[in-house]
This record gives structure tokens, C-alpha cells and sequence, in this order.
């Protein structure tokens, strides 16, 4: 999973933080996820504790998006066989499926390709009726995968405004809040597409608290925001909207376009959502390799969030209190975190928000430490890297790497100290994964 492994594991605490890493990512995957899941017994398939009755429904069709759809479709199939009678799903990692339709799109900015393949799942969902069972298949990335521009909005709208919006460092659920009304699938627009079908939502969460709303703009749950959080939105980040996007998002307020669906609206009655996996998933599952290590594993939490230079400050901190003062635990320990970082875009380098927290940690990790900071998915941001594994000696020059930093070029800066971490898209996203590594004395 991890390219170059060998020579990035060049001492125990390395190769440590670099087991958890994997044990992570592994945990996450989808086949493993949906096997350990769902069962079926007959024509009962169990789920979260529900027994749902396959024989109830004269078809059974998979339908959504998302950076790990075509593997928890390819997953689906493996559990439930010709039971699948079809479906459609959009991502930007296709893999080989026998049912279900693969389409792609494209992230973090949505695409024609990704219009069009949008469309098809909104077609497949209108063609559900009531002896319809749709397993509605979100994971993270699939707002942008799934774009499907509202009446008088272009797609060149939806790209303008969502660049802007990350690069002005808003968080998932504030540019979601945007996205949805832009929309004419997220929302839960789907759900009201496919309305009157029985609707069993997957998610595999990329977001801090799971908010179902949130992870792929929530095409089949109820939707919380309005016109005019949207609105909001748009004005706490100084965004300048396209003029299309404005006047829709006026007019909404207004009260001249009808708001998505909330909860008590009827397209919801016949619904489910279980959320499958997340950034605890990650976590759990590396904590259990640092203790079999014989490391006292330490979870800060599974939903930080913030600007990613700033928070990897305090990681650094946390572990030059564990040497010098044995608090909150002594070495060696490996101290565990996930959520979503954000990054403020004000220079035109290469990097990502793992890229930018390694970089900003280790220019004050004590001896003897490691810190592996990836994106679940295998790509973060602009790096060409899942992120980074550094320690106290990756930053010669603290100038240079500062430099680096105000640039948004951190992953230049760690590539040419061969502290880039690469896996390739892994086939699954559940955010991000920081591993700190406090050894004993080296």
C-alpha cells in the first residue's frame, strides 16, 4: 500500500507510524467495511441490527458517488450476488464491477463528464417506484462527483464558486450548505428523484461529526440549511459568487425557488441511513497496532478540525509534554487524531492540509518522535502524496521550510527530503488519519 516503505521505515518508531497508517486505511476499505456489515441469510439482509426482506421488492439497484462508490458497489455485489438487478454510481477511482454501472467524474472541482454522469444517476433514481429497493451508496468526495447544475446555473457556476470557497479555507459542511442549492441532486433531491422507493442509505463519513447531511451534500437525507445559511456562507468567507449563483441564492431567500427537502418532508418516510465507516474506523484500528507494539495508545480525538499548520503546533506540543513531563502519558506512546484540516490558499505551490500539518509539526518535534499525517483517500491535496512522514530532523533550515509554508509549497519542500508518503488512491475515504509516534530514547 505504501510506496517506498522500506526506505521511509528507517527506524522502528518510522515503521510504526507507518503499520497504523496502513492498519487504518485497511480497516476502512470497503470490502472489509460491507463484509463485516451486512449478511444475508436467504432473502433477509441484515444491517446495523435491521433485518430488511430482499424478497419485499421486485428490484434492488445501487445508486450515488463518491471516491470509494465503485468499491463499496464492488463490495455490495460480492455480499449480495444476482440479488443487484443494476444501478449507477460516479467516482473518480473506477473499479470493475458485474451490475452496476461505474461512470466517472472528477475532484475537488466537478466536471462536464461529471454533469453527465450525474444525470444518469438521476435518471436511474427517477426510474424507481415502490417495490423498489435503492441502496443509496455515499462516500466522501461525492458532492463534487455528483454535480447536476440547478435550472439557470452552469457548470463553469458551480466550479467558480467552489474553488473559491476552498481556496478561501471553508470548511466541507459550509461549502456543502452552498453546493446544495446550486443543485438539483444534493440535498436530498435524489431521495425526492426516487420517491416513492424505500431508500437505504451507506455512507462511508469524510466528515467531522458524520453528519449525514453533509458527506456528498446529502442527496437522500433530509436537508438542514437553507437559502439563506447558503447565503451566509458565501459572505463569512468573502466569496464573490458568479452572478448565477447570486441570483439564484437571492431569489431562494426570497422565497421565489422552493427550499430542499427537510426532515418532516414525506419523500423521507420510507428511509434508512447507516453510516458504515468513518475516521473512528481509521483510528481504532491504528490504536490496536500501537498497543500491540507495546505503545500506550493515546486518542486526542477523531473529529479535529482547523487550520492545518495551527493544529499541528499543538500536536508537536502534546508530544514534547509526553518526553519531558510523562503527561498525559509517558514514552513510548503513539498519540492518535483524525477530522479534516483546512488550509488558507495565499501562495501558488504544491501541497495539501496533511502536507502543510507535517510540515508545520516538525519544526518542533522533540527527539526520538514521528508524526505520519495522511488523507485516508491516498491524496492529499495538490501534493501527488497521501501526505507525510516526518520527525525532528526533516527541517535543516527552518527558514526555508517557513518559506514553504507561505507559499502552500510544503510538499516540494518534504518531496526533496524524500518525506512524501505515497499509496495511490487507497479505495475508500474516511478523512484524515495523524499518527504520532513518541518513542523511548533512540
Amino acid at each position: 500500500m505504501i510506496d517506498d516503505r522500506d526506505a521511509l521505515a528507517r527506524t522502528p518508531a518510522h515503521d510504526l507510524a507507518l503499520s497504523c497508517v496502513a492498519a487504518g486505511i485497511d480497516a476502512a476499505h470497503p470490502e472489509r467495511v460491507v463484509r463485516d456489515s451486512l449478511t444475508v441469510e436467504g432473502d433477509q439482509l441484515g444491517l446495523a441490527g435491521n433485518v430488511i426482506d430482499l424478497g419485499a421488492f421486485e428490484r434492488v439497484v445501487v445508486l450515488g458517488g463518491g471516491k470509494a462508490a465503485s468499491q463499496v458497489a464492488a463490495a455490495l455485489e460480492a455480499t449480495l450476488g444476482d440479488r443487484i438487478d443494476g444501478g449507477v454510481v460516479v467516482t473518480d477511482d473506477p473499479v470493475a464491477t458485474d451490475s452496476v454501472t461505474v461512470r466517472e467524474g472528477d475532484h475537488p472541482v466537478p466536471s462536464e463528464r461529471g454533469v453527465e454522469s450525474a444525470r444518469a444517476v438521476r435518471r436511474a433514481a427517477a426510474d424507481a417506484d415502490a417495490d423498489t429497493l435503492v441502496l443509496a451508496v455515499l462516500t466522501g468526495g461525492g458532492s463534487a462527483l455528483l454535480p447536476a447544475p440547478a435550472d439557470g446555473l452552469s457548470l463553469s457556476d458551480l466550479q467558480d464558486v467552489t474553488e473559491s470557497l476552498l481556496s478561501a479555507g471553508a470548511p466541507i459542511a459550509a461549502v456543502n450548505a452552498v453546493r446544495k442549492h446550486c443543485s438539483a441532486i444534493k440535498g436530498g433531491q435524489l431521495a425526492r428523484a426516487a420517491a416513492p422507493a424505500t431508500v437505504i442509505t451507506l455512507l462511508f463519513s469524510d466528515v467531522v461529526g458524520d453528519d449525514p447531511s453533509v458527506v456528498a451534500s446529502g442527496p437522500t437525507v433530509p436537508d438542514p440549511t437553507t437559502f439563506a445559511d447558503a447565503r451566509q456562507v458565501l459572505d463569512d468567507y468573502d466569496v464573490d459568487p458568479p452572478t448565477a449563483v447570486d441570483e439564484r441564492l437571492e431569489r431562494g431567500v426570497a422565497g421565489e425557488i422552493p427550499e430542499t427537502p427537510d426532515g418532516d418532508d414525506p419523500v423521507f418516510e420510507r428511509s434508512r441511513t447507516h453510516v458504515l465507516a468513518n475516521g473512528r474506523t481509521a483510528i481504532e484500528a491504528a490504536r490496536d497496532v500501537a498497543a500491540d507494539a507495546g505503545f500506550t495508545p493515546l486518542v486526542l480525538a477523531s473529529g479535529i478540525e482547523g487550520e492545518a499548520r495551527e493544529v499541528a503546533r499543538t500536536h508537536a506540543a502534546v508530544a514534547r509534554e509526553i518526553r519531558e513531563c510523562g503527561d498525559p502519558v509517558s514514552p513510548p506512546a503513539v498519540v492518535l487524531s483524525g477530522g479534516e484540516t483546512t488550509v488558507t490558499v495565499d501562495g501558488d505551490g504544491r501541497g495539501g492540509p496533511n502536507c502543510e500539518f507535517a510540515l508545520s509539526a516538525a519544526r518542533s518535534l522533540p527527539p526520538a518522535t514521528v508524526l505520519a499525517a495522511v488523507d485516508t483517500d491516498g491524496r492529499d491535496g495538490a501534493s501527488g502524496g497521501a501526505g507525510a512522514l516526518v520527525d525532528a530532523e526533516t527541517v535543516e533550515d527552518d527558514g526555508a521550510a517557513g518559506r514553504a509554508l507561505a507559499d502552500n509549497d510544503a510538499a516540494t519542500y518534504l518531496d526533496d527530503r524524500d518525506a512524501l508518503l505515497r499509496t495511490g488512491p487507497t479505495g475508500t475515504n474516511v478523512n484524515d488519519l495523524h499518527v504520532l509516534v513518541v518513542a523511548d530514547d533512540e
